[in-house]
């Protein structure tokens, strides 16, 4: 079952899931209420549930279906990389917690590797990321850190060069390099880190 309120994110992890053999989408929802109300009618095997959502949050969803389906696990899929989320998702018994950044294969393979029983988060791992939590961008040059804002803007790499001032090609040496320094692997993960920051937290933007 598949909680998120962006139609056509729902509508597009619901195409990957049911396109993978072994798998189906029982229901959708787009709020908290709804959520829960669907749930007790279908029992889903896994919920697959956004943290922001109209009513309240996806952590409160999972706490009221894990007194009604005790045995559903689940997995929350968000843009926020944040560590208190994390820790939440992980308090309300989410088994898994996952960037909107990752490829289709990467959900499916995880909803699998969760309906099997396993658990791809736990308290030490909450624990060390909190201890090693230092600043990704402290490395990044001047020109990599303008790379990285118009990156979180929304700007391709031809317009990112159009407002430097540079050739496209210096653009793509720079989001490598930033990449590389970052510890990510793709832009659209950058994309995702930098609308994250733009907040105090994730619960900032819940409820707007």
């Amino acid at each position: 079952m598949i909680v998120d309120d962006h139609e056509v994110v729902r509508r597009g992890i619901a195409e990957v899931v049911e396109r993978t053999e072994g798998m189906t989408v029982v229901a959708e929802a787009g709020s908290v209420a709804d959520g829960v109300r669907r749930a007790a009618l279908v029992h889903p095997q896994i919920l697959l549930v956004d943290l922001q959502l109209p009513d309240g949050t996806g952590i409160d969803l999972l706490k009221r279906t894990r007194v009604t389906l005790p045995d559903a696990r689940a997995i929350v899929l968000t843009s926020f990389d944040d560590d208190d989320a994390l820790a939440e998702a992980l308090e309300a018994g989410a088994a898994a917690y996952l960037l909107k950044s990752v490829r289709g294969a990467e959900i499916t393979d995880v909803i699998r590797a969760v309906a099997a029983g396993r658990t791809l988060l736990d308290e030490r791992t909450v624990t060390r990321r909190r201890a090693g939590h230092d600043d990704p961008t402290e490395n990044l040059t001047p020109s990599e850190l303008k790379v990285l804002d118009l990156i979180g803007e929304g700007l391709s790499n031809r317009e990112i060069a159009e407002r430097l001032g540079v050739a496209e090609k210096t653009v793509k040496n720079h989001i490598t390099s930033l990449l590389s320094k970052m510890g990510l692997q793709r832009r659209t993960q950058v994309a995702a880190w930098v609308s994250a920051r733009k907040h105090s937290g994730w619960r900032a933007e819940t409820n707007r």
